[in-house]
């Protein structure tokens, strides 16, 4: 089991940019891929990336590629979310999650417990 802590959410005005980190526990970080999703309030949960165990693929929704970037450090247990010229689309809260999914998009096993991102005009 992997439990898993996001940090780096805020308030930040249209067109700037936020890094979000995803810290996970344990010894076995590189057995899982890595997702990041979001859910705007009183919507449903969406997928916005994913990363393979060892980052060598990555795969993005439609509405954020080219202004979203995922990462991992396995060395750090941790994968990012740099977020550049947000709009205001993008408030949501941003989940962080881990598994063995079937693509970059899903099913995950492990979530983490949320981090707010509001981006204001």
């Amino acid at each position: 089991q992997v439990q898993l802590v996001e940090s780096g959410g805020g308030l930040v005005q249209v067109g700037g940019s936020l890094r979000l980190s995803c810290a996970a526990s344990g010894r076995t970080f590189s057995m899982y891929a890595m997702g990041w999703f979001r859910q705007p309030l009183g919507k449903e949960r969406e997928f916005v990336a994913g990363i393979s165990r060892y980052g060598s693929s990555t795969h993005y929704a439609d509405s954020v590629k080219g202004r979203f970037t995922i990462s991992r450090d396995n060395a750090k247990n941790t994968v990012y979310l740099q977020m550049n010229s947000l709009k205001s689309e993008d408030t949501a809260v941003y989940y962080c999650a881990a598994g063995v999914p079937v693509n970059l998009r899903g099913p995950y096993d492990y979530w983490g417990q949320g981090t707010q991102v509001t981006v204001s005009s």
